[in-house]
């Protein structure tokens, strides 16, 4: 009996099969690549743009050598008389971590935990706070990790 001559279905299919894979394995290797720590919070200084920076601890910072936990100098775990210094950038999202007090940083005069529905929250709560300068939010899809911190620039 004569042989048949093949199509090429199967070898489209196979290639077609890979390319599938390939682009849901890239699309599920870029959100779960994605650094979803930083908070979604509003400006720390209502009324400015931009949280002073001190630029002497900025350099004199070391940079980690390795990707470490969950930090506790994470605002989320801020707590009524600690500081909180801005390392976001100049007229950008805020990014608080719990420092040493000092000038140039910020005091947690009081912390509101539970929900927040932003900036008009954040700045209602801090109003009722005397000696505050500044708010942080923290606002998440769960609400029971969402947070105001009143803070006061020293």
């Amino acid at each position: 009996m004569p042989e048949r001559p093949r199509g090429r279905g199967p070898l489209i299919a196979v290639l077609a099969t890979l390319a599938v894979l390939l682009a849901g394995g890239s699309v599920a290797w870029y959100l779960l690549g994605r650094d979803d720590t930083s908070p979604a919070a509003g400006p720390a200084l209502p009324g400015t743009d931009a949280v002073p920076e001190d630029t002497e601890d900025a350099s004199t910072a070391a940079t980690p050598t390795a990707a470490a936990p969950e930090s506790s100098a994470d605002p989320r775990f801020a707590k009524v008389g600690q500081c909180v210094r801005n390392d976001g950038p100049a007229g950008g999202k805020p990014k608080l971590l719990i420092a040493p007090c000092a000038p140039k940083t910020y005091e947690v005069l009081r912390r509101f935990d539970g929900q927040t529905s932003g900036e008009k929250d954040a700045e209602a709560k801090c109003a009722k706070v005397e000696g505050y300068t500044n708010w942080y939010f923290f606002d998440s899809q769960l609400d029971t990790l969402d947070f105001v911190l009143c803070l006061k620039l020293r």
